[in-house]
Formats: structure tokens, sequence, C-alpha cells
């Protein structure tokens, strides 16, 4: 039986991935600061959008107001989707705080209360019928006590592979740091991609590598990737290998 498939909407993404995420995984997308891990998230969701995919987006670090403007800066206008009831940002951010907090729909009161804030994004997922999902970031939610952070996405897994979402949990690290943030986490995502930005020759590098994906084979190459005015475009035909501190760009054969 064929492996059911969601689109990236990632050029270059979904041939890395030998046809597109596996349905109802839950994909930890890791990456440091400047590597373009939210700008990943609103581009998966927005392609659903115009694939009729309703979709939620759970904002823990930005306010919704500067969200909408950036994802515009994109041509990526949701307004149009909230107002159709296609598309809704969950408030994790401001506490309800502030009068334009009081115009969300769906407001997470304080996010230390990890069972309440399930809760509310289980709320706009039914309401929605969102088939996907982008947690920004799920760190946030741990990040006082990273000993409960496999606990955290386990929890988030059982309820959003349950209402079949197909989601990507934003994970954060530090500059050079190795793992994916947070111990245990790698073991409960079905996915992991990690996002890295690298000094190469004096410039700085994006690349991208498919750690693991549940469901299906993967490239198991360092990829390239640009963030354009259009989002990110991977090169699912290039390779960047480091070898000895020295990198090099070389065309897949």
């Amino acid at each position: 039986m064929p492996v059911r498939r969601v689109e990236s909407g990632i050029p270059g993404l979904d041939k890395i991935l030998h046809g597109g995420i596996p349905y109802r995984n839950v994909v930890l997308l890791s990456g440091g600061p400047g590597t373009g891990k939210t700008i990943f998230g609103q581009q998966y969701l927005y392609h659903g959008l115009k694939k009729g995919e309703n979709g939620v987006l759970v904002a823990l670090e930005e306010h919704p107001v500067q969200i909408r403007i950036n994802m515009s800066q994109f041509g990526w206008d949701i307004r149009q989707y909230e107002d159709q009831g296609k598309f809704a940002i969950v408030d994790a951010f401001t506490g309800g705080i502030g009068e334009a907090a009081k115009r969300e729909r769906y407001v997470v009161r304080s996010i230390d209360d990890v069972p309440s804030f399930i809760d509310v994004v289980r709320e706009a997922i039914k309401d929605l019928a969102a088939e996907r999902v982008v947690i920004d970031s799920v760190t946030t939610l741990y990040m006082t006590k990273p000993a409960t952070a496999r606990a955290v996405v386990m929890n988030l897994k059982r309820v959003l592979a349950g209402l079949g979402c197909t989601s990507i949990l934003v994970s954060q690290i530090s500059v050079g740091e190795r793992g994916f943030g947070g111990p245990g986490v790698e073991h409960a995502a079905d996915g992991i991609i990690r996002l890295d930005l690298d000094e190469v020759d004096g410039e700085l590098r994006r690349s991208l590598i498919v750690w693991k994906m549940r469901g299906t084979s993967h490239s198991m190459r360092r990829h390239p990737f640009e963030i354009t005015n259009k989002g990110l475009v991977v090169y699912p035909d290039k390779v960047l290998k480091i070898s000895r501190g020295i990198y090099r760009e070389e065309r897949v054969i």
C-alpha cells in the first residue's frame, strides 16, 4: 500500500523526502538563529491553504500581528483564509494582554500550564478541521524545565496525530549545538529536519539535512538551500560536504 504523503510546499524538499512528508507525521524542525525555521513553517502552512488544507499556527515567540505582516512580505496573505475559517493563529505569546490580542480568537493565557495550552490547540484544530499545524517554537514550552522536553513532545504528538494533522514542531538550538533542542525529543518525533547556518570561505551558507523520517526513505546528504523573496528553496541536486573544516559544494551524480 503506497504511503500517503503531504506536500511540503518548499521547492526541492519533497524530492529529498522521496515524495513528501508521510501523513500524520510530527516533524521536529531544528536549527539555530537565522536558519529559516519560522519561514519554513509558514511556507508549509500557506502551501496547504492553497491546496485546500486548513492550517493552524501556534505562536509562542512572536505577536500574531507581526506574523501576519511577516507572511505578507513573502506574498502569503493569510487574512482571507482566516476570514473563511480555514486558518487560525493560536496566540500563545501575548497572554491576552493588549488591544490587538483581545481580537484573537484562540489565546493561551499561560504557557506554563501545558495541559491548558494543549486544550486550546486542540480546540483550534477541531474548529477548523485543520490538517496542518506548526508550533513555533515548542522549545518555549520546556525551556525552564528541559527534563520535560520528551514528555511535552509526546503529549503534543498524541493530540496532533490523533486529530489527523501532519505537523511541524520548531525546535531551537544554540549556535554550534549538535543536538535537536531538548533531551529525548529526537526519539519522540517521527521526523527530524535540521537547518544549519555555517561560515564557508567568509560567507554564511545555509544547508539542510534530514536526520530521520518515519514512513519513508530519504536523502542522507546535506543539501544547500536559500531564502528568497518567495520563501525557502532547497537544491536536491547539490550536496554541501564538510571535511576537516573545509566546505565544498558538489552536484549529485
